[in-house]
C-alpha cells in the first residue's frame, strides 16, 4: 500500500503547500493497482483458519503485516485468539527458517503505527516543501531553472553527504610517503614478510635512516610466536546483508539501505 493525498490536493495551482503540511487528508491505496494484490490475498485466504506472516524483520515488514491482515481477515474463517502468527527471521537458510517456525510470535502493532507516522511525515514534508521551493525558485536562476526541485526528509540530507564527500575528494592533495618492506628467508621455506609498526613515513631521509639501521644490524630478535588453528565453514547462500557487503567490497562502494517514501 502507498500513502497519498486525496485527488483534489494534486492540483499545484489551487492548493496552498501549507495545507499539505497540516490539514490535507490522506488515504492509503494499492501501490500498483494493476497487480490486484489485495484481491489475490483475499482469494488465497478465503476459508483459512490461521495465518503466519513472513514479512521482513523490520518496522516496514511489521507495517505490511497489518496491511495483509486488513485485506484477509474479512474473508477468513472466524478469527480466534492465536490464529495470527508472526515469523521472525533474518536470512533464508534452513536453520533460520526452521528456527522462525519453531518460535512464532505476534505482529507488533506499535512498530507498524510508527511506520504509518513516518510515512505521513515523509509525504507531508516532501510534498509541501517540493511544491513550495519549486514554485518559489522558478524564473529566478535562468539556465538553472528546473520543472521540479524535489525535497525529501531522506534524499535532502543524503544529497548533502554526497556533496560534502565530493568536495573532500576534489580538494584532496596526494602526498608522497615511503614504507619499509623486509623479508626473512630461512632455508627453502617461503619468505616471512615483516610488518613495520610505524607503517609509513612522509620524510624520505627518515625512511632511509631506518633502512640503513636494518641493513647494518643484520640481527633480528623474535619477541613472540603464536599459532592457532582456524576452521571456516562453507559459505551459505547470500542474504541481503551479506550480498551488500560483497558488492560494496568488490566495487569499492559504500552501499546504504533505501526505504521508499512519497516525495512529490
Amino acid at each position: 500500500m502507498s500513502l497519498d493525498f486525496i485527488g483534489k490536493y494534486n492540483n499545484w495551482d489551487k492548493v496552498d503547500p501549507a495545507e499539505l503540511f497540516s490539514t490535507a487528508p490522506t488515504e492509503k491505496k494499492e501501490a500498483n493497482p494493476k497487480l490486484n494484490m489485495v484481491k489475490f490475498l483475499q482469494v488465497e485466504a478465503r476459508g483459512c483458519d490461521y495465518v503466519v506472516l513472513w514479512l521482513d524483520c523490520d518496522k516496514e515488514g511489521e507495517n505490511i503485516c497489518f496491511e495483509v491482515l486488513d485485506a484477509i481477515q474479512p474473508v477468513m474463517n472466524r478469527v480466534r485468539e492465536q490464529s495470527v502468527y508472526r515469523a521472525k527471521f533474518s536470512s533464508i537458510t534452513d536453520t533460520d527458517i526452521w528456527n522462525a517456525m519453531d518460535h512464532l510470535g505476534e505482529p507488533n502493532r506499535n512498530e507498524a503505527l510508527s511506520v504509518d507516522a513516518r510515512q505521513e511525515l515523509d509525504l507531508r514534508i516532501g510534498c509541501a516543501f517540493t511544491r513550495f521551493q519549486t514554485k518559489y525558485f522558478q524564473g529566478k536562476y535562468g539556465n538553472l531553472d528546473s520543472t521540479l526541485i524535489s525535497f525529501g526528509p531522506c534524499q535532502t540530507p543524503t544529497l548533502g553527504f554526497c556533496v560534502e564527500r565530493h568536495d573532500k575528494i576534489q580538494s584532496f592533495k596526494p602526498e608522497t610517503y615511503w614504507v619499509i618492506q623486509a623479508k626473512v628467508f630461512k632455508g627453502k621455506d617461503s619468505p616471512l614478510t615483516l610488518d613495520w609498526s610505524r607503517v609509513r613515513v612522509f620524510d624520505r631521509e627518515v625512511g632511509q635512516m631506518f633502512v640503513n639501521l636494518a641493513k647494518t644490524s643484520r640481527v633480528a630478535q623474535v619477541e613472540s610466536v603464536s599459532k592457532k588453528e582456524k576452521a571456516k565453514q562453507r559459505p551459505q547462500a547470500l542474504n541481503t546483508v551479506e550480498m551488500l557487503k560483497v558488492a560494496s567490497s568488490s566495487l569499492g562502494m559504500l552501499i546504504a539501505g533505501n526505504r521508499f517514501s512519497t516525495e512529490m
